[in-house]
């Protein structure tokens, strides 16, 4: 009989395993995704299709599909934590269903599959973190973990002090409240300017929309930080891998 609390077990021998962490594990989704793939009746084991979070099955053994493709029997659990420059134009998805460029066409040489840690626009730049370990995408991307970013925002005209003030403290867009830790004018250039927003909550186009709230729309946006990472010499397109005192840090952080 089987345990509700659990959920169905599809292999009784060793290595099961939850499937939303089989897929988050395998590269295909993060474990948020993958759990909304199960609920939406998008996942099937050994032709049987699963509908409940806490199902499980052996990676090593059972035929796992996701959309009718195959999840590889056996895939490596070695965990792959990048830190990559994304380049504007491309978009922070494995997959895009208009054709356009992701990042991960530009993680050449990366055989395992990974997935981003959150997004950033198309015509956004910066740091991004991409990974296997759902874990440790989930636990960073929470939004009640509130690790800073850094960016740095070229904008049309000259914002007013007053403006700032505006931006700095929490306002109210489409409904929501947004809010930032901190916004400085760093230079002019000619009729534009740049800013450096900090943000520890991360909504959607939330800078372009501060920004927007003000009259002074983004020209030019990037990710220079992300907790205590910084590129450091890195160009767009380029990457390179965590540490594991990093990837401990940022747990830590998250954790807090």
């Amino acid at each position: 009989m089987t345990d509700k609390r659990r959920g169905p077990e599809i292999n009784s021998g060793r290595s099961i395993v939850r499937l939303q962490k089989i897929i988050s594990n395998a590269g295909i989704a993060s474990r948020r995704k993958a759990e909304r793939f199960i609920l939406e009746g998008r996942v099937s084991v050994n032709r049987v299709t699963i509908r409940e979070l806490g199902a499980k099955a052996n990676p090593l053994i059972d035929d796992i599909e996701v959309d009718g493709k195959k999840v590889g029997r056996g895939f490596s659990l070695a965990k792959i934590y990048i830190l990559l420059n994304k380049p504007r134009g491309c978009v922070t998805t494995v997959r895009d269903d208009r054709g356009r460029p992701t990042v991960i066409d530009v993680l050449k040489g990366i055989k395992t599959n990974v997935y981003p840690v959150g997004r950033l626009d198309f015509n956004t730049e910066g740091i991004l973190l991409l990974t296997n370990d759902g874990d440790f995408a989930h636990l960073l991307a929470h939004p009640r973990h509130k690790i800073s970013k850094v960016y740095v925002v070229k904008v049309k005209g000259i914002p007013t002090e007053k403006e700032l003030e505006k931006i700095s403290s929490s306002i109210v867009i489409d409904k929501k409240k947004i809010a930032s830790s901190g916004v400085s004018l760093e230079r002019i250039t000619g009729k534009n300017s740049w800013l450096k927003i900090i943000l520890q909550e991360g909504q959607k186009r939330q800078v372009r929309k501060m920004c927007e709230f003000i009259r002074h729309p983004v020209i030019k946006l990037k990710r220079i930080k992300y907790g205590f990472l910084e590129l450091k010499g890195l160009k767009p397109g380029e990457y390179r891998s965590l540490t594991d005192n990093e990837v401990k840090k940022l747990m830590e952080m998250a954790e807090r």
